[in-house]
C-alpha cells in the first residue's frame, strides 16, 4: 500500500490492530458457543473477554511470532498474557488456523465492499449529473479514432453510467460470494468442533456459514470477488482514455479542472496534463494484476496447502486500497470535468458535413438506387473533402447523379443535427429509468 494512493477508511481494514481484533472477536465468540453447548465452562468463555478493550500489542505478537513462526499461535499467546494462561484454557478449541484467518479475510474483504460500493456510488452519481447536463450537447462519435456520426455528450457519460451500474451489481454479488466463515476444524470435518459453533460465529459476524470447507474456504469465492475488481478497474480506465483524448490539444472537448497555482510541466509553463486520468489508467493496471493470482490460489493441494496466503497478504489490501482510491479520484474527475460544447461543435465540423455520409447513402437507396451505386456515389463526394477540403454538401449539390435521385431540398434535409439526437431520450429512460 502507497499513501499517495491509499485513503485512511480503507487503509484501516488491513491494519494489524484490525486484524487482531477480528481474530480476538472470533475466539470469543466460538468460546462462548462452546459453553452454551457444554463443552468447556462458561466462566472461562466470560473470561476471555476481559480483552474486549483491550489494544493488542502488535510489536509483542510480532516477538512471538519471531520464535513460534505460527502468527495465530503468537496471537494465541499474547491473548493468554492478557486474560490469564488458566482463563486461556479453552480459547482455539477444536479450531485450526485457518478457521480464524479465512473468516478474518472475508470479513475484511466483506468490509473493503462495502467502501467500493460506497465509491462507485460517488462514480454512479457524478456521471448521472453530467449526463444530464449534457444531454443535448452534440459532439462527434468516433470508431477507430476516426469521426463517425454525431452523438452528445450526455449519451457518453450514459454509457459510462449504464457500464458502472453493471459494475455496481457485480460488486454486490461478489461481496455476497465473499460473505461466508468457516470454524469447522482440521480437514473440515467437524471433528473436534460442533458445526452449532460455527453457525453461531458466522451470525455474530454478520457471515454465513461456508458449506463445506477443506479446513480453507474455497478460493474460487476469492477469484470472483478480485476478478470482479479488476472489471471495475477496465471500466475506470475505459472513463480515463476517454477524457484523456477529449484533453488533447487538437481535440479540446474537455479537460481535467486546472487549479489555480498547478503546475503542468517543469520544462515547459504552458502544458496542462491530464496527470489525473493517466494516474487512473497505471492504477487499473494494478487492481487487474491481482486477478491472475486469484484465480491460481483456485487450485489448492488437497484440503489445504498455503501457497494462497503469501498472495492474500499482497493482493488484499493493495487492490482494495487501490480501487479504493481509483474510485474516489475518477468521481473528482468527472464532477469537476471541464467541457467544451463550442469545440465539439468546431471539431464535427471540421470536414464540413462529411459526417452526414450514412443519410445520403440511405436516402439515395430509398430513392430508387442500388446500393453500389449509391455507396460510390456519396465516397467519390466524400474523398474530395479529405483530400481537398471540399464542403460535402455542395458537392452532392454539383453531382448530376446524385441530384438526379435527390433533390436540393431533400439533400439539404440530410444535414440536420436532430436527426441524430431523436432518441436520447429513449436512451436515457434505458439507463435511468423513465
Amino acid at each position: 500500500m502507497i499513501p499517495r494512493y491509499s485513503r485512511p477508511d480503507m487503509v484501516a481494514i488491513w491494519e494489524p490492530q484490525t486484524r487482531f481484533r477480528i481474530w480476538y472477536e472470533i475466539e470469543a465468540h466460538a468460546c462462548d458457543a462452546q459453553a452454551m453447548l457444554g463443552v468447556i465452562p462458561k466462566a472461562n468463555a466470560e473470561a476471555v473477554w476481559k480483552a474486549r478493550d483491550v489494544e493488542f500489542n502488535v510489536a509483542r505478537i510480532d516477538e512471538i511470532e519471531a520464535v513460534t513462526k505460527h502468527d495465530v499461535i503468537a496471537f494465541l499467546t499474547h491473548l493468554a498474557e492478557i486474560i490469564g494462561n488458566d482463563e486461556a484454557r479453552f480459547v482455539h478449541q477444536g479450531m485450526t488456523s485457518s478457521d480464524v484467518l479465512d473468516t478474518t479475510l472475508n470479513i475484511q474483504l466483506v468490509r473493503a465492499a462495502d467502501l467500493l460500493l460506497a465509491g462507485v456510488d460517488r462514480v454512479l452519481a457524478a456521471l448521472k449529473t453530467r449526463a444530464f447536463e449534457h444531454k443535448d450537447t452534440v459532439r462527434i462519435g468516433r470508431s477507430h479514432g476516426i469521426h463517425a456520426e454525431p452523438t452528445t455528450m450526455g449519451l457518453t457519460f450514459a454509457r459510462f453510467y449504464a457500464e458502472m451500474d453493471r459494475n455496481r451489481r457485480r460488486l454486490v454479488a461478489a461481496r455476497e460470494e465473499i460473505r461466508t466463515g468457516a470454524i469447522s476444524g482440521a480437514v473440515g470435518t467437524f471433528a473436534n468442533i460442533d458445526p452449532r459453533v460455527e453457525e453461531y460465529v458466522c451470525e455474530k459476524l454478520g457471515l454465513l456459514p461456508e458449506p463445506v470447507s477443506t479446513q480453507v474456504i474455497p478460493r474460487d469465492r476469492h477469484a470472483m470477488f478480485f476478478a470482479t475488481l479488476g472489471v471495475i478497474a477496465s471500466s475506470i480506465e475505459n472513463i480515463a482514455i476517454e477524457i484523456r483524448h477529449m484533453q488533447r490539444t487538437e481535440v479540446l472537448e474537455a479537460e481535467e479542472f486546472f487549479s489555480p497555482g498547478q503546475k503542468g510541466s517543469s520544462a515547459m509553463p504552458h502544458k496542462r496534463n491530464p496527470v489525473l486520468t493517466e494516474n487512473l489508467t497505471g492504477l487499473a493496471r494494478l487492481v487487474r494484476m491481482s486477478v491472475i493470482p486469484a484465480l491460481e490460489n483456485v487450485a489448492l493441494w488437497h484440503e489445504r496447502d498455503i501457497s494462497h496466503s503469501s498472495v492474500e497478504r499482497a493482493i488484499g489490501p493493495d487492490t482494495t486500497v487501490t480501487l479504493d482510491f481509483a474510485l474516489h479520484r475518477l468521481a473528482g474527475v468527472v464532477e469537476k470535468l471541464v467541457i467544451y460544447p463550442e469545440n465539439m461543435l468546431k471539431n464535427m465540423n471540421k470536414f464540413k458535413g462529411l459526417v452526414m455520409s450514412q443519410r445520403v447513402l440511405l436516402a439515395l437507396t430509398q430513392a430508387g438506387v442500388s446500393r453500389e451505386d449509391s455507396y460510390r456515389l456519396v465516397q467519390r463526394n466524400a474523398m474530395k473533402v479529405w483530400e481537398k477540403g471540399a464542403d460535402f454538401k455542395t458537392e452532392l449539390l454539383a453531382d448530376p447523379e446524385v441530384t438526379s435521385a435527390l433533390s436540393p431540398a431533400e439533400i439539404e434535409e440530410k444535414f440536420d443535427l436532430g436527426y441524430h439526437t431523436k432518441h436520447v431520450d429513449t436512451i436515457f429512460a434505458r439507463v435511468f429509468g423513465k
